[in-house]
């Protein structure tokens, strides 16, 4: 009966502790004002002296002549075939390199135009875990395509995840949902 009640005490003794102790708070955070540097420790880059010598460029100068990629009107979509994946991968198989393949063609023989690589997935997963997934396969795409020597300037890569996929659909739909669409573009 003795050893019993010191298991007891012992087992009431630690179970005390850990109410007492309980887990620890989380640290406040900070107000975001307090981390903010004050106005006169902003930077503007309209005035005079702010970078360097002064001078202010345009950031998108160097886009200068190229439509935008997101303009419909300047996309060519059905020209080239897309290239599918298997659920939940990234990979290329080797039945869709030739699609690849065939986009590098298209681009070595129409030297103005650049290609956009529209990542997708099927409806499956959370929206944020498709958009990686589309992005995945949008960037293996293109490295499929900057390896075999299409410049990677030309190559423009976009994600849209499950945004036009199909809900609750079938699996032949949704693996027409997992794809990296191959659009070229006019400018």
């Amino acid at each position: 009966m003795h050893v019993f009640s010191r298991k007891v005490l012992f087992v009431l003794l630690a179970g005390a502790t850990l109410f007492a102790t309980g887990c620890r708070k989380k640290p406040k955070r900070p107000d975001p004002s307090s981390t903010v540097i004050g106005q006169q420790g902003v930077l503007n880059p309209n005035e005079a002296g702010a970078f360097g010598d002064g001078s202010v460029t345009d950031p998108n100068s160097a886009l200068s002549g190229r439509g935008d990629p997101l303009d419909p009107a300047n996309q060519e979509r059905g020209v080239l075939e897309s290239v599918y994946f298997a659920f939940d991968q990234s990979a290329i198989g080797s039945t869709e390199r030739p699609k690849l393949d065939a986009a590098k063609a298209y681009l070595d023989a129409n030297p103005g135009k650049r290609l956009l690589i529209e990542g997708r997935a099927d409806w499956r997963g959370t929206a944020e875990y498709n958009l990686g997934l589309g992005d995945r396969r949008a960037q293996a795409a293109k490295q499929y395509l900057v390896t075999i020597g299409v410049p990677e300037t030309s190559i423009e890569v976009l994600s849209k995840g499950d945004l036009e996929a199909v809900e609750n659909a079938s699996e032949d739909i949704m693996s027409k949902d997992r794809r990296a669409e191959l659009v070229p573009l006019k400018q």
